[in-house]
């Protein structure tokens, strides 16, 4: 299992869909005491998966490479780069493959990357790339080439008044002012790999009882030149005992 046993938010700070926030761009991406573990696991599953984490409409490779700049320029304290190699904070170091920029993002940082973006003809932001290693409980190629509208399906809080809500902040973040949040979760099972179908939120654990709480941390960037938005996810996993300890009031 790879397990945090702490969370970088305050679980009591949560609101109502779609509960997000503004965070400094010097904090948009994360490392934490599970990164060795998590990196490992999305190593594997990008060699023997990559079909099932990773997906990119050829129309959107100049964005993918375009995050993949923006990311080097981001690397939080911890990475060290010499010319097209970055040397990671668990030691290992990542060639920059220029051909394979989702693949290369994949191996460098915890979180998912998903790129959406507000194509002629259409009135929301359409999933057209992403690296998803860790999904709760929906699958990528399922959701691949769709709005926001039918990818949040099934989830019964996303309603049109909530739809409308996220279309504005996808249309409103600015770059070099990413807005976050975050989502508390119960699961029986352990693994980081879920990509379900979820049918529905009885698909997940109970949460009197469920063993593990998965929380993730979620945050909107835009990419100043391509105008496409990075839908980015660090997924924490902790022990039922220590997400209770963190906050009484946790659910």
């Amino acid at each position: 299992m790879i397990l945090q046993d702490r969370l970088p938010y305050d679980l009591s700070t949560a609101r109502p869909l779609p509960n997000i926030g503004p965070v400094a761009m010097a904090d948009w991406l994360l490392v934490d005491e599970a990164y060795a573990g998590q990196m490992a696991e999305r190593e594997r599953l990008l060699d023997t998966r990559r079909e099932a984490v990773l997906q990119l409409d050829p129309q959107a490779r100049p964005v993918a490479d375009e995050l993949l700049d923006t990311v080097l320029e981001a690397l939080p304290a911890g990475f060290a780069r010499d010319a097209e190699t970055v040397r990671r904070p668990d030691g290992v170091t990542v060639r920059l493959d220029r051909d394979d920029p989702m693949g290369t993002l994949g191996r460098l940082v915890q979180e998912d990357l998903c790129l959406l973006e507000k194509r002629p003809g259409s009135d929301e932001h359409v999933l057209t790339g992403a690296v998803l290693c860790f999904p709760a409980g929906w699958r990528l190629a399922m959701k691949m080439m769709r709005p926001l509208t039918a990818i949040h399906i099934p989830i019964p809080e996303y309603d049109a008044g909530i739809a409308k809500r996220v279309q504005r902040l996808f249309d409103g973040v600015q770059p070099g002012r990413p807005l976050m949040r975050f989502n508390r979760l119960w699961y029986d099972d352990p693994a980081l790999f879920q990509p379900g179908p979820r049918r529905d939120n009885n698909d997940r654990g109970k949460p009197e009882s469920a063993a593990f709480f998965r929380s993730e941390r979620q945050c909107l960037v835009r990419l100043p030149e391509s105008r496409a938005v990075v839908f980015s996810i660090h997924t924490f996993l902790l022990p039922r005992a220590a997400a209770l300890a963190l906050n009484a009031s946790a659910p």
